[in-house]
């Protein structure tokens, strides 16, 4: 099978399955702490067709990959019911980290595959087809798994980090934090378009950090 059609699959593959495990992590936390609303419309399942949105699940992620830019991507949010939350807005942040915090595991799990196999860092040309072909899952995982929390942390609503940042950000903040909601997503993809470069360099730079980062953690840095 060729190499791009190998990475296309993988890519597509891959964004499925972690942005099914972000929004689960977000339902099963919020379920923790005393809110059912997720479990009631039937999104702490591992059925696609509950959490993938066409475009920000597939087209995006895709289409990233074929242009050769950093890849990062999202779903359907799970719908919260805060007032049914212990700890109030802390218990919203709390339900918010959870969902970059699973993109953030898995980005290490497939690191480590990926460190212990050799497939992350020998050179490619050293690696038969299917050690290649490995090289490929791992490193996508890992990539892809991180862009996802990257862009996922940025505090703009309705990313989760507004909703991280919502609970330590002063009344003035908050205020203005709710106002702009209506227009998040008009904002995020205008920084997407119209300052793609530094969007980029936030999610290469913020990948490299945390790739930094695992590696410290096995002790090869």
């Amino acid at each position: 099978m060729n190499i791009n059609v190998v990475y296309l699959v993988t890519v597509f593959v891959i964004s499925i399955c972690s942005v099914i495990l972000h929004e689960l992590a977000h339902g099963l936390m919020a379920y923790a702490l005393g809110d059912q609303t997720a479990k009631l419309s039937g999104r702490l399942s591992l059925n696609p067709l509950k959490h993938i949105d066409p475009v920000m699940s597939i087209i995006v992620p895709v289409v990233l990959a074929l242009v050769g830019a950093p890849i990062f991507g999202g779903a359907k949010p799970v719908p919260i019911n805060t007032r049914n939350l212990k700890w109030g807005e802390w218990g919203f942040a709390l339900v918010a980290l959870a969902g970059p915090l699973m993109n953030i595991l898995l980005a290490f799990i497939f690191f480590l595959v990926g460190n212990m196999t050799g497939v992350l860092v020998n050179e490619s040309g050293s690696l038969g087809y299917y050690e290649v072909i490995g090289g490929i899952v791992c490193s996508t995982g890992l990539l892809l798994n991180l862009g996802f929390a990257l862009f996922n942390i940025i505090p703009i609503p309705p990313l989760d980090g507004s909703r991280i940042l919502y609970a330590l950000a002063p009344d003035f903040a908050r205020n203005f934090m709710r106002n702009i909601e209506q227009y998040g997503l008009v904002i995020i993809y205008g920084l997407i378009f119209f300052c793609s470069s530094l969007f980029s360099a936030y999610l290469m730079s913020g990948q490299a950090m945390f790739i930094n980062f695992f590696f410290w953690i096995v002790g090869v840095r």
